[in-house]
């Protein structure tokens, strides 16, 4: 086995029907102060935000439409849920190779996600039930 492994936590993703509404839920609270503006990932379907906290942070994906890959959790979950768990790794192009020596099976192709750096899922079936992200470190991080 080759010396890849995943790196750091980035990030929890929590799937919400109501990106405002869940922003509000983490500011009253959680006492959150620190909540990115929200933004369209038109290629993904999502509208996203950032909760920064000391040590990590909390990502909010509301679906943008009904093709959303989140709309299909929300339907399942209506009041949202623990969506993915987000490690840092140095190379995505890396990663998808290892995955797929190990046997894990990667959703999709690389691409650039809400960090601005490449990322790819890897299927919860191979994590004990997780939807795990990997994503390449962005820059000035750690």
């Amino acid at each position: 086995m080759s010396e890849f492994k995943i790196g750091p936590l980035n990030h929890v993703g929590v799937a919400v029907p109501d990106l405002e509404e869940a922003c509000e839920t983490y500011r009253t609270l959680y006492g959150a102060t620190d909540i990115t503006t929200p933004f369209d990932m038109p290629e993904q379907g999502v509208k996203v935000c950032f909760v920064n906290l000391p040590n990590s942070q909390i990502e909010l994906i509301e679906p943008l439409n009904e093709d959303s890959p989140i709309h299909n959790f929300i339907q399942k979950n209506p009041k949202g849920g623990q969506h993915h768990v987000c490690f840092e790794v140095d190379d995505v192009h890396q990663a998808v190779e290892e995955m797929g020596k190990r046997g894990a099976t990667v959703l999709g192709k690389p691409r650039i996600g809400a960090h601005g750096t490449l990322i790819i899922f890897v299927h919860p079936k191979n994590s004990n039930g997780v939807l795990i992200e990997l994503m390449e470190t962005p820059e000035g991080h750690h």
